[in-house]
């Protein structure tokens, strides 16, 4: 006999925050698009490119947090919350076109280089498109977090990106106003192409991840398993505990051994107990325990309760 126990996290409007980030994408496309026209900067050019993804990344967050909010239904007993993989995902190979675009416009003006002029005026607009999507990166940052929310959190990340990005571009400015030497311009655009490729594929791993049924972090997996030890006695034990992180829900599964002779009712009081134990210590969690009978050898070939726990740091939500 399995009893699940919990519940979905509320549809919480995480809308606002994906609408907040296409605000800070057209604010910055316009920004650094005048900038980019007023100096000729192809470093200034890939930075506007960069914030076009940002643009489609934050409409299709939108259209992700939307269906990721929706209640399980008939065809989806475990709700939509996977959804937001596929958001991390597309953003991750989006980042990767972008990177294209940016370095192969940057190897052209390598090979043929053109003067700058304005550039007082282009840093300027630079500087205050990469404040706002600073501000905005560590709103969404901050609400990924604080709602597990993979999407918020990509794009939170993508728009730091962003801000490196322009911080880099900033540089390679002020080097060619220092220096004169306008092939500095290209071959930072250059390496902010790379470093963008590098956050492509660390979007595409962790979205990769959830899709797979990634476990909880170690310390989810950790408390759940100190709570179940707390319920260990003569009578009941645990073995085969399961997690495993969806979207923003997080559940697991164990199976708990109790004496064959226990009726049916005082079993499922007991596995009630200790459903409210684990729920105690994380209370959005949902939880299924299956009974099983101590006396039977069947009840026995999963690993113990103990074991689940991983310490590898890529496998943190």
């Amino acid at each position: 006999m399995s009893h699940s126990h919990g519940h979905h996290l509320p549809a919480t409007n995480l809308t606002k925050f994906a609408w907040l980030s296409i605000a800070a994408a057209v604010v910055t496309i316009g920004l650094k698009t005048a900038a980019w026209w007023v100096t000729g900067s192809v470093g200034l050019l890939s930075d506007a490119t960069e914030s076009l993804v940002n643009l489609a990344a934050a409409v299709l967050a939108l259209f992700v947090l939307r269906v990721a909010a929706r209640p399980p239904d008939s065809t989806h007993h475990f709700g939509h919350a996977k959804a937001e993989y596929f958001s991390a995902a597309v953003e991750g190979v989006m980042i990767f076109i972008a990177a294209v675009i940016i370095v192969a416009s940057a190897v052209r003006r390598l090979l043929n280089p053109q003067p700058l002029s304005d550039l007082g005026i282009g840093l300027i607009v630079a500087v205050a498109a990469s404040v706002v999507n600073g501000v905005v990166g560590v709103i969404l940052l901050r609400a990924g977090r604080r709602h597990r929310s993979i999407t918020l959190t990509a794009d939170g990340k993508h728009l730091w990106t962003d801000v490196v990005t322009t911080a880099g571009v900033l540089i390679g400015l002020g080097l060619v106003t220092l220096t004169g030497w306008e092939w500095l311009d290209p071959v930072v655009a250059i390496l902010v192409g790379a470093n963008i490729i590098w956050t492509g594929f660390r979007l595409i791993h962790g979205a990769g991840g959830g899709l797979m049924d990634r476990t909880l972090s170690a310390a989810d997996n950790q408390t759940i398993a100190e709570a179940l030890a707390q319920q260990t006695d003569d009578d009941v034990s645990f073995h085969g505990l399961r997690t495993r992180q969806s979207g923003r829900v997080r559940f697991a599964t164990v199976d708990m051994l109790v004496p064959g002779n226990w009726t049916v009712r005082q079993s499922h009081d007991r596995l009630e107990e200790v459903q409210t134990a684990v729920k105690a210590v994380l209370p959005d969690l949902d939880v299924t325990v299956h009974l099983e009978p101590r006396e039977d050898p069947r009840s026995y070939g999963e690993y113990p309760v103990e074991v689940p726990i991983p310490d590898d740091p890529n496998l943190q939500p």
